[in-house]
């Protein structure tokens, strides 16, 4: 038979993956505990401790040593039970699993009799009395210091702690009437007044510009009754992180249910965006399955199409009925008045640098035609030279003839007939332009006025600890008060007509995943950059202007699709053309 320390083990490998698990898990039992105050100290993003204090109905001492017994539960008390479970927790893995991979501390009360508890390695070492407070506090410590291999695939102390950010956000919309304090190594990260009103709490954790622009929902049919906050569709994110979905107040991850909610939002998004939502579900337990996986983070619909009915009905009327009129931000005339003459005085300077600027391009261009004289006159030379040089470029030189529906040029040589999308071009010089432009020396453009943005916790962490990435590229970043950033310079690359939304994109991109890579979010900014630079559909550019584009896109390393893999150019050759129009018959 296996030996109950190295079963919790192995348990604890489905259970308890990283620090935000036994968050999870002693928050979930102090919610189940009844507690209307639940406290989460942290030191060194848990990995050194983690403290769950509530002031719930407390345990007996025999309750107490019991909860660290496998398969031990007071939720359950038959098998009719796992049809209908209203509790967060059920399995009791947990806390033995836990016990086994740390040190735990536990005191507890039932308001009766107070015990405090202490383990090592899931191995109970002492029981003894304690106050009778009501309520329990469970410390975890030196957590996976028995298992150093799991210990060393714990991700950085900003990657975990942004999970824990994370979880607790969502446990606190999903419970508005819990007062939640989150304290990593005694800086406060969240707190919540525990008043029940949903809107404060999202106020909390998002900020006041997005909760200004939250629209309340709630609707019901005969299985299901939703009730929540949607996002303005010009309030957006990169990913689906900011869907929290709660179904009978329990977070949870479903695919099915995410994707009804983004088609809800389909042709008021860019596909690759994500709106912010708190979605809360009640539903009769017995028409759900929450017992698929050790986490407890899925879940089973038995009447999906119903839910769906209800969901689309209820998101897509609502952003039916309100105006979508994007409102401008008015900056206050004594902050105005207090830059006015530093303005004047940046105004001179960018005289100066827009003069300098003009000899250098003047320069430039005389040092091209030179050049383009010069080996004009070398290749006239020798007939293999031009072969030579004609290599260097990946398309031959096309002569634009016009434009059609002010988004694709059309131009001709010898091969045939191009057509050239000004857009997609336009991308691709300037994608290469930036990518050539990041591997040089950085210019730097210092803002007049700095941009401020303000995060949720947890991507303010993410941000915070690739300053360095963002400070590699010519971003002048710093902390500015609680969870917000603020940006004092750029890199003279990034379009100062545009420079806020490209710099939002920037830090929404830094925030996008849970482990940051590096290659991923060079290849993003400078395609994004790239796009905010470039001529659009629908603009009108000049033949002279068709012309500089046709040359600048022969140039390119790839001159055949934009960042995004769209193609730049199609063609129809000569031969394809006479075949059209049956001039060839062969």
């Amino acid at each position: 038979m296996m030996d109950e320390v190295l079963a919790n083990k192995i348990a604890a490998g489905e259970v308890v993956e990283k620090t935000m698990n036994v968050v999870k898990e002693l928050v979930e039992n102090a919610i189940d505990a009844e507690s209307s105050e639940i406290t989460i100290l942290l030191t060194d993003s848990g990995v050194k401790e983690i403290v769950v204090m509530d002031n719930g109905i407390g345990m007996d001492e025999e309750d107490a040593k019991m909860a660290f017994s496998r398969h031990a539960t007071s939720k359950l008390k038959n098998l009719d039970d796992l049809f209908y479970i209203e509790s967060l927790g059920f399995r009791g893995e947990a806390l033995p699993s836990i016990a086994s991979v740390s040190d735990v501390s536990l005191t507890t009360s039932d308001g009766k009799t107070g015990t405090h508890i202490t383990l090592h390695g899931g191995k109970e070492m002492k029981v003894e009395r304690s106050d009778l407070q009501k309520g329990t506090t469970i410390s975890v410590s030196n957590l996976f210091y028995n298992t150093p291999v799991r210990l060393k695939y714990l991700k950085s102390l900003y990657v975990e702690l942004a999970n824990i950010v994370d979880y607790v956000n969502k446990m606190a919309l999903s419970y508005p009437q819990i007062k939640f304090r989150l304290v990593n190594n005694e800086k406060v990260l969240l707190e919540t007044d525990g008043s029940g009103d949903l809107l404060k709490v999202i106020y909390e954790i998002y900020g006041a510009d997005i909760c200004k622009k939250m629209i309340d929902i709630a609707g019901e049919n005969d299985d299901y009754y939703i009730s929540g906050f949607i996002s303005y569709p010009e309030v957006t994110k990169s990913n689906r992180s900011s869907i929290t979905t709660l179904v009978n107040g329990r977070v949870i991850r479903n695919n099915e249910l995410n994707k009804i909610i983004i088609d809800c939002y389909h042709t008021y998004i860019p596909k690759d965006k994500f709106p912010i939502i708190v979605m809360n579900i009640e539903v009769d337990p017995i028409l759900i399955d929450i017992n698929i996986h050790p986490t407890k983070m899925d879940i089973k619909f038995s009447k999906l199409d119903s839910l769906k009915e209800l969901v689309m009905q209820i998101v897509s009327e609502k952003l039916k009925q309100i105006t979508l009129i994007p409102t401008i931000s008015v900056r206050d005339t004594a902050s105005i008045n207090e830059v006015k003459e530093q303005i004047i005085r940046e105004e001179k300077k960018e005289e100066v640098k827009k003069q300098e600027y003009e000899e250098v391009v003047l320069d430039f261009e005389r040092e091209e035609i030179k050049e383009q004289e010069e080996s004009s006159s070398s290749s006239s030379s020798s007939l293999e030279e031009v072969k030579i040089s004609e290599k260097k470029y990946r398309i031959k030189e096309m002569i634009p003839k016009g434009i059609v529906y002010l988004t694709y040029i059309i131009a001709e040589n010898e091969d045939g007939m191009y057509i050239i999308d000004q857009h997609a071009a336009a991308e691709r010089i300037n994608y290469e332009k930036v990518l050539n432009a990041l591997k040089e020396k950085v210019i730097v453009f210092d803002l007049l006025v700095p941009i401020k943005i303000e995060l949720p916790a947890n991507e303010f962490l993410i941000a915070k600890e690739n300053f360095s990435i963002l400070e590699q590229y010519g971003f002048q970043v710093e902390e500015f008060g609680l969870n917000t950033i603020i940006i004092r310079s750029h890199p003279n690359w990034i379009p100062e007509d545009s420079a806020e939304e490209c710099i939002r994109k920037v830090v929404d991109m830094i925030c996008t995943k849970e482990e940051f890579d590096f290659d991923q979010f060079v290849w993003r900014m400078t395609a994004t950059m790239a796009c905010r630079m470039s001529i659009k559909a629908n603009d009108y550019i000049s033949y002279e202007d068709q012309v500089y584009l046709l040359n600048e896109l022969r140039k390119c390393e790839n001159p055949f699709t934009c960042p995004h893999g769209r193609p730049t150019i199609i063609t129809y050759t000569k031969y394809d053309l006479e075949k059209l129009f049956k001039r060839s018959l062969d």
